[in-house]
């Protein structure tokens, strides 16, 4: 945790108006526990400080191992448990967990014996996990134990709060406790003894799973941040949008962001894991190699594209390319492009853009942007009347964003450049969304140009792509049959949810579009109903949809959401609806 506690306990950290030690007093006290024992160590003094100034009267002794920086919870453990009272069932909690009170009432009114908190196993949980059957856990495995090909798909996380037998703790777990620390090693888990119990079936441990309820484990500050998130609620958002990506971290069903929710397919994924080892520890490609393995998905002259780290790699290069040449730009648009073209205007699309006025303003600037479907309207433009416009203005640079037409009727501008090919049009594209892996950061850019290519590739790194993503790009090609499936099961499901989101009060227009999301107008006349849903959603259903509002030059409640599967999609509807 340093260097946030090099002067403060960890279990003093501030969560929203107390701290996580506050928290887990304040849900004992609750459920009306009558005898709580501490176990301090480090800056113990602060913890007395916390509870003379807070908790007075709250029946609570101190218990010092003065062992701490020498030794591991198993030795504090056992030292509690030797100077306890035991005439009654104990709960086990630790001090850095999180947590909703309903959990500790669970545990009280549960039948008797001993019980472990438990949950499903989420990427970017670590500590002990076990295997449960029929509502015992029949495996204890400590970080030790979960070696490289560990797998966690059927694994449980422990919340670690316990519920323990009185007569357990006497005759069984305390004594073990001692000896283990004693005789073998003081530097350990109490979990290890545990799990020799659970493992040698000498003791039952019943799993309650706490599935959807809130907790947190906070083990570094990254785990501060997602454990503000969950008991912070107000502050969601907040959160969301300065992380700009990172959700893995949090439990939300997120609409914001969006990808292809068919692909890739599990036979891919299960490749990719088999992979791992050997990739993470591998160079990728330089970058001559890599263009010509893009070549191979995009079926173009390699001499022709770029592989990119991403799409948005090639936004800081713009302004060296193009210089200060005034930019046209569609709004609302992706704002990296008005980010990176300061100097410019913008054509309209309302939804829908009028195709004569776009041509009539394209000789007064020096680059001319396309987003085609555009983000957030999903506005398709014909391919075909794009190439000859384009043909038509060849002293105009045009920037064609590409990022979603798959997911569009309209055949990429790529595929017709690479038979008629015009020097004055530069294609940039995002691959994470059709291949539905942005965490690999797969990009690219094309041209006719080689003067534009050029001064693109100077400034690109010899090592541009991490080998996890190179490799992709070889296995794409064994899967080509299930990713055009896949596209096309998105576009079913684009249908489908946009008739059910039609069809709810509070939404006055649905725009369909041709990318992998929808844009709604909601009903009012300001921004307000947008920030109020999407606050809403997230607070009351842990849903984040994207209030696009400030994107358009006229105030109204606008918000996108990405095309997910079907049940996931019926979620959003049903919680709307429920507003």
């Amino acid at each position: 945790m340093r260097p946030l506690t090099e002067t403060v306990h960890k279990s003093l950290l501030p969560i929203g108006d107390t701290t996580i030690f506050g928290r887990i007093l304040d849900g004992l006290l609750d459920i009306r526990i009558d005898e709580i024992t501490v176990v301090t160590g480090h800056l113990s003094e602060q913890i007395h400080h916390f509870v003379s100034e807070h908790y007075l009267d709250a029946p609570i002794r101190f218990l010092h191992n003065q062992r701490y920086r020498d030794t591991n919870n198993i030795v504090s453990l056992a030292m509690a448990l030797e100077q306890m009272w035991l005439d009654s069932d104990i709960i086990l909690i630790e001090c850095d967990v999180l947590f909703d009170p309903a959990l500790l009432r669970r545990l009280t009114t549960a039948e008797r014996g001993n019980i472990a908190l438990v949950d499903r196993y989420r990427p970017g949980m670590d500590g002990t996990v076990v295997s449960v059957e029929g509502g015992i856990i029949t495996q204890v495995f400590p970080p030790h134990l979960q070696t490289e090909d560990f797998d966690y798909r059927d694994k449980f996380k422990t919340v670690n709060i316990y519920r323990f037998d009185k007569d357990f703790c006497r005759a069984k777990l305390q004594p073990l406790l001692k000896c283990y620390a004693d005789v073998i090693d003081s530097r350990c888990y109490y979990e290890l003894v545990l799990g020799m119990l659970i493992n040698m079936q000498r003791e039952r441990v019943r799993a309650e799973v706490v599935d959807g309820s809130l907790w947190s484990e906070v083990d570094d500050p990254n785990d501060l941040a997602a454990a503000r998130f969950l008991f912070e609620p107000d502050m969601r958002s907040k959160i969301l949008e300065e992380a700009a990506g990172g959700h893995w971290n949090f439990p939300i069903l997120d609409f914001s962001f969006m990808r292809n929710m068919y692909f890739p397919t599990d036979a891919m994924l299960a490749a990719m894991r088999r992979g791992m080892p050997v990739l993470a520890q591998s160079y990728g490609s330089r970058q001559q190699v890599l263009d010509r393995k893009l070549a191979l998905v995009l079926r173009c002259e390699a001499e022709r594209v770029i592989c990119l780290n991403g799409a948005t790699q090639i936004f800081p290069l713009l302004p060296r390319i193009f210089g200060r040449q005034r930019a046209l730009l569609p709004r609302p648009t992706f704002g990296e492009f008005p980010r990176w073209f300061p100097d410019h205007e913008c054509y309209t699309d309302a939804p829908g853009i009028e195709r004569e006025q776009l041509e009539a303003a394209v000789d007064d600037h020096g680059v001319v942007v396309i987003v085609n479907p555009n983000n957030p309207t999903g506005t398709v433009l014909s391919t075909e009347w794009l190439h000859h416009m384009m043909a038509r203005h060849p002293r105009t640079t045009f920037l064609v964003d590409e990022s979603f037409v798959a997911f569009s009727n309209e055949k990429p501008l790529l595929t017709r450049l690479e038979r008629a090919p015009l020097s004055n049009v530069l294609i940039i594209g995002s691959l994470s969304k059709c291949f539905g892996v942005p965490g690999l950061r797969l990009g690219y850019t094309y041209s006719a140009n080689p003067d534009l290519l050029n001064a693109l590739r100077a400034e690109i790194p010899i090592w541009n792509l991490g080998a996890m993503a190179e490799f992709f790009l070889e296995l794409w090609l064994k899967f080509q049959p299930e990713y055009l499936d896949s596209l096309s099961k998105t576009a079913v499901d684009r249908c489908e949810f946009a008739k059910r989101l039609s069809a709810l009060e509070q939404v006055q227009k649905v725009y369909t579009g041709g990318g992998n999301f929808l844009l709604l107008r909601l009903k009012g006349e300001d921004a307000s109903p947008a920030k109020h849903l999407l606050e809403t959603l997230l607070q009351e259903n842990s849903i984040y949809v994207k209030d696009v509002s400030a994107k358009f030059p006229e105030p109204a409640p606008w918000i996108r959401v990405a095309v997910r599967r079907p049940a996931e999609n019926l979620r959003l509807v049903d919680a709307m609806a429920a507003l």
